[in-house]
């Protein structure tokens, strides 16, 4: 037997089991007396729920009642929007553009530098051999990556590459970068990196989402990329006409499983196939934030104004003027308007009432403290870096600082997982193939490509409030084990140990054979006391 109600518009059961049929057998009153009062409890208990955020029947909750989409359902239909706010938001608006730059500065700075570190073990290399490999690597990666020659349009180095790269996943919410080949003259890797915006990869002939294929992204049955379509002019382009042509890119190689294209995007949920863009949300509190300031400016500069209304007892008024300024304007005039000491004209029986703005407002910088609080959260940035002012004590704007340190390294990982280790790879292919660098194995074997591409991406120093604090730790770390002489050169200023150490023995060197520095440890010559023999 099933007993069945609604309460609240939600439907409640209860269905007999098999004791409740044992005590039916023999009391039936007994037995409907315990389903109703089951029943009663499973009501009382759906009206409750066992989270406040899921219930219903709050006043307070009853009106929030979000959609239940995938990834995909509840990001692609906002795309668009979202990017143009975006993109809008980091030209016009001082706080996001702000964000943006700082997140940027202080990720990529003046852009990463290679350190390979190959697998001696797996290679069986002597130390000789592996610092001189990793010295030649270094510099036909420099070759390749600090010339203009890396970039599709001759426009940029490795290190813009890098930073353009990562400004357009903060802006649009991902960002595409294919690695096609293009021979030039004088150039020996062929190789480049062409960046493309998120607007021109749309699906094929603008057709809807379907399960194999949505942003523009074929996939498979499991979900991974398959291949791009990417318009071959971007949608917004005004001198290309209205036909849309589009490229299909594969996303890996047929013959070489190389990957053609890079998708940077930070993935928040299962099955999410493209990026949102870092602002999103907060685009409304920045743009609410910004009106509020405006508002706020324009009533201090009119309570600023001093005017001064001469009102006549006579038809003749305030005499009239030629002059063009806010001086001496008349009341007779056409524009009427407030100026720094002004003095206007009244006509009879005119008057003139003020409203007392009450500028500048008190409340308006604790309040703007406040949401540049939330909005620093969102962002991960402290708000106090987010608007560059210190005004705590030491310990908190170390905090501060060191906060925003992980934010930035997490997001520097990003970028070596994402765009760095996939170009470095793809480029070590060729300057392999060519006979640029020579790797045996690295094409033919999977083991021995990953140990030849060992490697660390160092990146420019986060600075220090205390720079003497500063070198002492780095010395600390440098005499316990866990860091170099080189790594702790390049975080400290961005310079190099190598070039150093040579610059110092040539000055140490100099100076000892001018006599500018004296060995202390040499041994000392006898002195003679008293007259020398003739």
């Amino acid at each position: 037997m099933k007993v069945e109600g609604s309460i609240a518009g939600q439907q409640v059961s209860v269905q007999e089991n098999i004791l409740d049929r044992m005590i039916r057998y023999v009391n039936p009153i007994k037995a409907n007396a315990r389903l109703q009062s089951r029943l009663q409890s499973q009501a009382l208990s759906a009206l409750a729920g066992g989270y406040v955020g899921a219930s219903r029947s709050r006043r307070s909750m009853s009106s929030w009642n979000p959609g239940a989409n995938d990834a995909d359902g509840d990001v692609l239909s906002d795309l668009p929007v979202l990017r143009e706010r975006s993109r809008d938001s980091v030209r016009n608006n001082a706080l996001a553009s702000g964000a943006i730059n700082t997140a940027v500065t202080g990720t990529i700075g003046i852009g990463s530098t290679l350190k390979a570190q190959v697998d001696q073990e797996v290679l069986a290399m002597s130390d000789e051999d592996a610092d001189a490999w990793e010295n030649n690597t270094q510099r036909e990666w420099k070759l390749f990556w600090n010339s203009f020659e890396v970039d599709a349009a001759r426009r940029l180095t490795g290190a813009d590459l890098e930073e353009l790269y990562f400004r357009s996943v903060l802006e649009y919410g991902d960002t595409f970068a294919l690695m096609p080949s293009i021979p030039r003259r004088g150039v020996p890797y062929s190789m480049k990196v062409q960046l493309i915006e998120a607007d021109r990869v749309t699906n094929k002939g603008n057709k809807a989402d379907s399960l194999d294929m949505s942003g523009g992204i074929g996939r498979s049955k499991s979900g991974a990329p398959l291949e791009y379509h990417i318009l071959t002019t971007h949608p917004g382009n005004t001198t290309a006409g209205t036909r849309q042509e589009w490229q299909t890119i594969r996303a890996f190689g047929r013959e070489t499983g190389r990957k053609n294209i890079i998708h940077g995007y930070r993935q928040l949920r299962i099955g999410q196939n493209r990026g949102v863009p870092y602002l999103s949300t907060v685009i409304e509190l920045l743009k609410q934030l910004t009106r509020y300031t405006e508002a706020e400016l324009m009533a201090a500069v009119v309570s600023s104004m001093f005017t001064v209304f001469i009102k006549s007892s006579n038809d003749q008024g305030f005499p009239q003027t030629t002059t063009t300024s806010d001086f001496g304007q008349n009341a007779a005039n056409e524009e009427m308007k407030l100026g720094t000491g002004a003095i206007v004209g009244l006509g009879m029986n005119e008057e003139i009432s003020t409203a007392n703005p009450g500028r500048p407002n008190t409340a308006y910088d604790p309040f703007v403290m406040g949401i540049l609080r939330q909005i620093g959260s969102q962002l991960e940035i402290p708000f106090e870096v987010l608007i560059k002012h210190f005004t705590a004590s030491f310990s908190a704007s170390r905090a501060a600082l060191l906060e925003v340190a992980k934010f930035f390294r997490c997001r520097q990982s990003w970028t070596e997982r994402t765009f760095l280790n996939v170009v470095y790879e793809n480029w070590m292919m060729e300057a392999v193939a060519i006979g640029r660098i020579s790797a045996p194995g690295f094409l033919s074997d999977p083991l021995l490509r990953q140990a030849y591409l060992g490697k660390e991406w160092i990146w420019m120093p986060m600075g220090a409030i205390d720079e003497v604090k500063q070198i002492k730790a780095a010395r600390e770390r440098i005499d316990s084990g866990v860091s170099t002489i080189e790594r702790e050169t390049i975080e400290i200023n961005g310079g190099s140990w190598d070039r150093n150490h040579k610059q110092s023995e040539k000055e140490v060197k100099a100076r000892t054979d001018d006599g500018l520095i004296v060995d202390k440890t040499a041994e000392l010559e006898p002195v003679v006391v008293g007259k020398e023999d003739d």
